[in-house]
């Protein structure tokens, strides 16, 4: 007895698409009368399949594919966005500690302050997305982590644009005077704000089909592919944490802070030395232990090292937004304060809202 769309079950119909688009990239073919005996298209009229009701297969397994690539081009924007987030994070760290920071107006290190803050925020908001896919979706495409991913990184270009501003700002007008320095510095963030948001939301979107996808219908060569791409997205931020965290250890300016100041630093270093071994690790164990194949307990391996390295990323951000802070206004409590600001949000978006969602789902 032949099926049509109707008696044809939805997870059928993506179980049997799937088997095609596996077939379809193993035997590079696009037409869907392929002549192999392993093909989805033989297996589906073998099981009584019409010829219509194989054509939306292939539709329903083509939207897969879709959907799996723009959550690979999402996952890969904010790698783009993080990198340019980390120049101006790790300016802030090693700014402090250089010898001109100290002749700074009072006001110029105030905002210096805020703007370490916001760029932490904004960290916080472009990793979010992975964390999110590990915990909530388990590696798989959904639509909820493309619109979550969409969101976040909208949200995070804000504080971006805000910092920059500010960042401008400060050290242009140590050079140049503050009226040349705050007119550079919100120029460049309206600027900035202006090519980020303002132009997108003018320029008309496109209309799109929406076709809701399948938890449970995601390859493990795409998980895979997508848990590695989540790696590369954490680790250029804690790699430029890195690097200026060891080069300010070598200043004058370090030399001379707090014992309690001194002793978070060496903390907060060693938690990003641990972060960045995690998330390399990854990438070892798919080539020496797996030899490069695509498994289950690998993906389920790297998810687990990829989420065990935001405890420590965070504790770094945490402990040097706090040496920071406290040199920059000369005062703990307010590096206290900007810690705990920070702590609450890296947690809350990287694994506090993650596991609401998924105790909700």
């Amino acid at each position: 007895m032949c099926h049509d769309r109707n008696t044809l079950g939805d997870r059928d119909a993506l179980r049997l698409g799937t088997e095609f688009r596996k077939s379809r990239n193993r035997n590079n073919v696009i037409s869907l009368d392929s002549r192999s005996e392993g093909t989805c298209a033989k297996r589906a009229l073998r099981a009584g399949v019409t010829s219509a009701n194989l054509a939306w297969v292939t539709t329903v397994a083509m939207s897969q594919t879709k959907h799996d690539r723009r959550v690979k081009t999402a996952l890969d924007e904010t790698r783009l966005l993080i990198l340019g987030a980390q120049i101006l994070f790790g300016f802030h760290l090693n700014g402090a500690f250089q010898k001109g920071f100290e002749a700074l107006a009072p006001g110029s290190r105030a905002l210096h302050a805020v703007s370490f803050l916001l760029m932490a925020l904004a960290v916080a908001l472009l990793v979010a997305p992975s964390l999110q896919h590990r915990i909530v979706d388990e590696g798989n495409t959904t639509d909820r982590i493309l619109t979550a991913t969409t969101i976040l990184a909208g949200f995070a270009l804000l504080p971006i644009a805000i910092s920059l501003g500010a960042d401008l700002a400060i050290v242009v007008s140590h050079q140049f005077g503050s009226t040349t320095g705050f007119t550079i510095g919100l120029v460049s963030a309206v600027l900035a704000l202006s090519g980020w948001y303002i132009a997108e939301w003018l320029l008309p979107a496109p209309r799109r089909k929406k076709i809701m996808i399948q938890q449970a219908d995601t390859s493990i060569d795409v998980r895979v592919e997508h848990m590695l791409t989540e790696a590369r997205v954490m680790l250029p931020g804690a790699q430029a944490l890195l690097g200026f965290q060891l080069s300010i250890m070598l200043t004058e300016g370090f030399a001379a802070l707090p014992e309690t100041s001194r002793l978070v630093h060496l903390v907060a270093l060693c938690a990003v030395a641990l972060a960045i071994i995690l998330l390399m690790a990854p990438a070892a164990f798919h080539r020496i232990t797996f030899g490069g194949e695509n498994t289950e307990s690998f993906h389920r391996l790297g998810s687990t090292l990829l989420l065990s390295a935001a405890v420590p990323l965070a504790v770094g951000i945490t402990g040097d937004l706090y040496v920071a802070v406290t040199k920059a206004l000369a005062t703990p409590a307010w590096g206290v304060a900007a810690a705990v600001a920070a702590a609450v949000i890296l947690l809350g978006l990287w694994l506090v809202q993650p596991l609401v969602l998924r105790a909700r789902q």
